[in-house]
């Protein structure tokens, strides 16, 4: 098996059996993200333990990219400090602008996605879950529970 057919594959999983979507007990901080170009949609729950994500829940309707960026995403947050998931979220975000995806992090599945940025139309899809993660960890830190995103 090829690698970017591995990918597929991988893609495919979480877009099929998407990854936190159980809902949380508690919400400390909640984000929507909308790209009206596609009609992707997301939602992120966070469940906090001080400056760590306790727990996550991702909700999302839109494509296979948008669907496996999100299930892939919350399957590497919780236990997470904030700080790193804001790293990890830049990180990602870079990697779909063209930098190299680094060898040193752990990113769970996300690699799988590194060529969506080959597809410039793509990309927003692939990024909304984690733009969408950083505006709910943004109203955190304003004191807010709730926010809202929306790419063009």
């Amino acid at each position: 098996m090829q690698l970017d057919e591995l990918y597929r594959e991988v893609v495919m999983d979480h877009y099929r059996r998407p990854r936190g979507r159980q809902p949380l007990g508690q919400v400390d901080v909640a984000a929507k993200g909308f790209n009206p170009v596609c009609g992707d949609e997301v939602e992120v729950f966070l469940q906090l333990s001080g400056e760590t994500i306790a727990q996550a829940q991702v909700k999302s309707r839109g494509c296979a990219i948008c669907t496996a960026s999100a299930s892939m995403m919350a399957e590497i947050l919780p236990g997470k400090a904030i700080t790193q998931a804001e790293a990890d979220a830049e990180e990602f975000r870079q990697v779909m602008h063209g930098k190299p995806f680094p060898q040193d992090r752990e990113l769970g599945d996300l690699e799988a996605l590194e060529g969506v940025k080959h597809f410039p139309v793509r990309v927003k899809c692939a990024l909304l879950p984690w733009m969408t993660l950083k505006d709910a960890i943004a109203a955190f830190r304003r004191g807010e529970s709730k926010a809202e995103t929306t790419t063009e």
